[in-house]
């Protein structure tokens, strides 16, 4: 218990004496974070949140205006706008982060390989890479759904693919950095095995420009998954998603806006959060433009 307490503080400490004190110092930084923040603690608390359940049907309430009753109106279904667009938060925030994780995964396990390999086997990877990210990614998942069905495994795995080369090229040029670094070689000189130097001695020190990277990454999975669910190929019904909630607004939006005003904005309000405070930990913990400073 001890060890986890000690851990903790200085997790802690590190923190506080890093540049990650900048990213909250930046007015833009801050907001992105405080609007992240938000989002997260009604994802958490969806179901305080809403006054109904997100897929309660009244059809006697079917495309009812915004009111007391119903604070962004109902859908062609009767259901609560409202309530839909704050359990749709959670779909909005596990789908990238679960996605993005994998991808990571795939990156370092190819990434570590392709850099600390001889040149023909990374020049190799990277012929790999190059062809998967050649793909067109919202033409590729189309394709695969469509073959094996909307899921959200399937949606993950699929983003997670076309997300990983840019993910795995970072950590292999990282990896060429610092393989020549003098604690690398003694771990060599000590007959340290492959795997230990790769995940022990190396992992740690090339990691964190990916976190930068897939900050930055966040909002742009949140508008493809929003853009596969508008296009009917994304998370199946009857799960609340932003990118149905505004395709079905779309087919009504003549007689009833607030479906695709409402989902609009609060698409807009994750994508941007994400943005602004990830542009803010590029700016403030990327190396490379600390240099040029």
């Amino acid at each position: 218990m001890s060890k986890k307490l000690n851990f903790l503080f200085e997790f802690i400490e590190a923190i506080r004496e890093s540049n990650i004190r900048r990213v909250f110092s930046e007015p833009l930084g801050l907001l992105g974070f405080l609007l992240i923040l938000f989002l997260v603690l009604i994802a958490l608390f969806a179901s305080s949140i809403a006054p109904y359940s997100p897929s309660d049907i009244d059809i006697a309430n079917r495309l009812a205006k915004p009111s007391s009753e119903h604070l962004f109106g109902t859908d062609n279904l009767g259901r609560d706008v409202f309530s839909r667009l704050v359990f749709g938060s959670r779909i909005a925030l596990t789908v990238p982060i679960l996605t993005i994780s994998f991808g990571i995964v795939l990156a370092i396990f190819f990434g570590l390989i392709a850099g600390y390999s001889s040149e023909r086997v990374g020049n190799m990877f990277l012929v790999m890479f190059d062809i998967i990210k050649s793909f067109p990614a919202l033409l590729f998942a189309m394709t695969i759904i469509a073959l094996t069905g909307s899921n959200l495994f399937v949606l993950i795995i699929i983003i997670g693919i076309t997300r990983f080369p840019a993910y795995a090229r970072l950590i292999r040029a990282q990896t060429l950095r610092v393989k020549g670094k003098e604690y690398v070689v003694a771990a060599k000189a000590i007959g340290a095995s492959v795997f230990k130097i790769m995940y022990k001695h190396i992992l740690p020190n090339v990691i964190g420009p990916i976190f930068i990277q897939a900050a930055m990454d966040i909002p742009v999975v949140i508008t493809f998954v929003a853009a596969l669910s508008f296009l009917g190929l994304g998370v199946p019904p009857p799960t609340p998603s932003w990118g149905t909630m505004i395709k079905t607004g779309y087919s009504f939006i003549r007689i009833a806006p607030w479906m695709v005003i409402y989902g609009g904005i609060v698409l807009i309000w994750a994508t941007l959060g994400f943005t602004l405070f990830g542009e803010a930990l590029r700016d403030n913990l990327d190396p490379r433009l600390n240099r040029q400073r």
